[in-house]
């Protein structure tokens, strides 16, 4: 897939390899590079797996290797709880239905 300039992209690069990483750090987090994924818009056109500079919603211009096109956000705040259902409509009531 190629990325024109100006598409909504997400870039990856490895800030701090392993041996570069701080000496208080916990030993299982300095056996790691220290990874950045930073989305964007497009400078330029790019390939997938091709370095890229970015331009961030706050203007700061950052270089990496092109991992995505378009990409979506993944996070979520979890599954359905019924209780909190309950909770929900019983507060309602208390507070606007008194």
């Amino acid at each position: 897939m190629i990325a024109n300039k100006g598409d909504w992209v997400q870039i990856h690069k490895v800030v701090l390899s392993p041996d570069e990483r701080a000496s208080q750090v916990p030993d299982d987090t300095k056996k790691v590079p220290l990874e950045q994924w930073v989305k964007g818009f497009a400078l330029n056109e790019s390939k997938i797996g091709e370095e890229l500079e970015i331009e961030t919603t706050t203007k700061r211009k950052i270089k990496g290797t092109l991992v995505a096109i378009n990409p979506t956000y993944t996070h979520a705040y979890g599954n359905y709880i019924p209780e909190l259902g309950e909770i929900s409509k019983s507060l309602k009531e208390i507070l606007f239905e008194s």
